[in-house]
């Protein structure tokens, strides 16, 4: 029955995405000829009106009818331009994710039940809300002990339940997409459900959101002009999180921040440098980190907040990213292809000396202009792109800090349009690589290595065992067979006939809502 209700759900979407012609507005070149098909029939039943917008604002029209499933659905495509493609990642970035605020009194109800104890015993005062979104709302207060305003964040109620039912109808999509569509099994759709599934999961426990500003915050302790609000661990729980409020003005405004004495060159030097130290020196990265979440406080501080999507880097994969960097500064192409095949990214049946080459394409072009010209984040997006002829396999924590990388370095060029992204990366950058690919580099990860090759020697009598165990389960597969029990091939066959009777009731589903839905709108 969850088949049926997934694929319905699915017929569902696509009637609501042609009819706010989302559908018609993609481009139908290199499409299969039954998807042509469908594409020109999306055109006939789109709303007129709906043809006058953009196509941005049809996917979030379309999105918010579908419900908040679907606008983080879309909200976490747009860190995915290997999935969708960049034209459609752009629009997806556009999304709002302004939802209609639900009850003061619901909420209330919800942060009784997170925290155990009433509202008016922790709180002098809980307003109305001032922010909401797809997952929670922000509601500013004050703490019943000090008086001190506070911002509390509230779970929608619901939400829960109607993501899990909406993951479901995702899934089914990713199958589909893997089964009929070869094409795109290298990028893994069922994997980039069960990515969405984990992010949405963290983002749905307050009380993780809460430990990502904990980590941040001893994180970037010294660092100078960058923090994240203070957390109140004793009135947070799974459905409400308690921080300090931020007074200050938004990134965005910069008429604000300039009658306010900041100096933009200054903001965007510093956001670029701390995002750049986040993702290298910690390998822990605000991955949403888009101007609305971003404030600059009465010090001059960059404030950020909405911790709720964070992006991880082990020591590979940030040695990786520094010597790609390095490797283009200094016209090392070869060294940037061979990283790629040391680290595993490239398969090795193809040719370093021919990645190379593609490297070069990509790097040799940039030595020719002016520094302050030169993106850091295209120049990944580039490279992303050349891999793909060489079957890089999707690397969720790459496309995710490229992405990051280009909103970081959007709000810089904003700030500052002559900002110099080399000039202003070298000092983190440098360090860095000075530090880790150095000698001092060495001598840590020869200790790294002592330190596994110890834990490796403490569980050889474990393995040893499980390898005889092992051993003796071959010996007597390999003398008596692999036998099933009766039980066993009953229950298997039971199981195929009702896939194969609810496969087929699914499929006339489709085509009887597809039929009134074109021709008896």
């Amino acid at each position: 029955m969850g088949t049926l209700r997934s694929l319905l759900a699915l017929a569902r979407a696509g009637w609501v995405l042609a009819r706010e012609g989302v559908i018609s507005a993609l481009p139908a070149e290199g499409m299969p000829p039954a998807a042509r098909t469908a594409h020109r029939l999306s055109s006939l039943v789109a709303r007129r009106r709906a043809l006058d917008r953009a196509r941005s604002e049809r996917l979030s029209i379309a999105l918010n009818r579908l419900g908040p499933s679907w606008v983080k659905l879309g909200q976490f495509l747009a860190t995915r331009p290997d999935v969708v493609g960049a034209a459609i990642a752009g629009d997806l970035e556009l999304l709002q994710d302004a939802m209609p605020p639900f009850a003061t009194a619901a909420a209330r109800r919800r942060v009784e039940q997170s925290l155990g104890r009433p509202v008016e015993e922790v709180f002098g005062s809980f307003g109305e809300p001032v922010a909401a979104a797809s997952i929670a709302q922000v509601h500013r207060a004050t703490r019943r002990r000090d008086g001190r305003p506070v911002a509390v964040k509230v779970i929608r109620p619901g939400v829960r339940a109607r993501f899990m039912g909406d993951l479901d109808t995702f899934y089914a999509a990713a199958r589909l997409q893997e089964r009929h569509v070869p094409a795109a099994r290298r990028l893994r759709p069922v994997a980039v459900v069960d990515t969405l599934r984990q992010s949405a999961r963290i983002e749905m426990d307050l009380r993780l959101e809460a430990a990502a500003l904990s980590e941040m915050a001893e994180n970037t302790a010294g660092d100078p002009g960058f923090r994240v609000p203070a957390v109140d661990w004793e009135l947070t729980g799974r459905d409400c999180l308690t921080m300090d409020w931020v007074d200050g003005i938004k990134l965005t405004d910069f008429t604000a921040l300039t009658a306010a004495g900041h100096d933009p060159r200054q903001l965007a030097a510093t956001l670029v440098q701390s995002f750049l130290r986040h993702t290298l020196r910690d390998g822990f990265f605000h991955a949403d980190m888009h101007p609305g979440n971003l404030f600059v406080d009465e010090h001059g501080d960059i404030v950020a907040v909405d911790l709720g999507i964070m992006g991880r880097l082990g020591r590979k994969e940030r040695r990786f990213l520094a010597e790609i960097l390095h490797g283009f500064i200094t016209r090392d192409y070869p060294r940037v292809a061979r990283v790629h095949f040391e680290a595993g990214y490239v398969p090795r049946r193809h040719s370093v000396a021919s990645f190379a080459q593609a490297i070069r394409a990509i790097g040799e072009p940039i030595h020719g202009q002016p520094a302050e010209t030169i993106s850091m984040a295209r120049l990944l997006t580039l490279l992303f792109e050349v891999t793909e002829l060489f079957d890089m396999q999707t690397r969720p924590e790459l496309i995710l800090l490229q992405k990051t990388m280009v909103v970081v370095e959007g709000v810089a060029r904003r700030l500052d349009p002559a900002f110099n992204m080399w000039s202003t990366a070298e000092p983190v950058v440098g360090d860095w690589i000075r530090r880790n690919l150095g000698p001092a580099g060495m001598l840590e990860d020869a200790a790294e290595g002592l330190r596994a090759a110890g834990e490796l020697a403490r569980t050889l009598p474990q393995l040893a065992e499980q390898a005889e165990t092992l051993a003796l389960s071959f010996e007597r597969m390999a003398r008596d067979g692999m036998r099933l029990d009766e039980e066993t091939v009953a229950a298997i066959g039971r199981a195929e006939a009702r896939r194969a009777r609810w496969g087929n009731v699914a499929l006339w589903a489709i085509a009887l809502i597809a039929f009134f839905a074109v021709f008896l709108r």
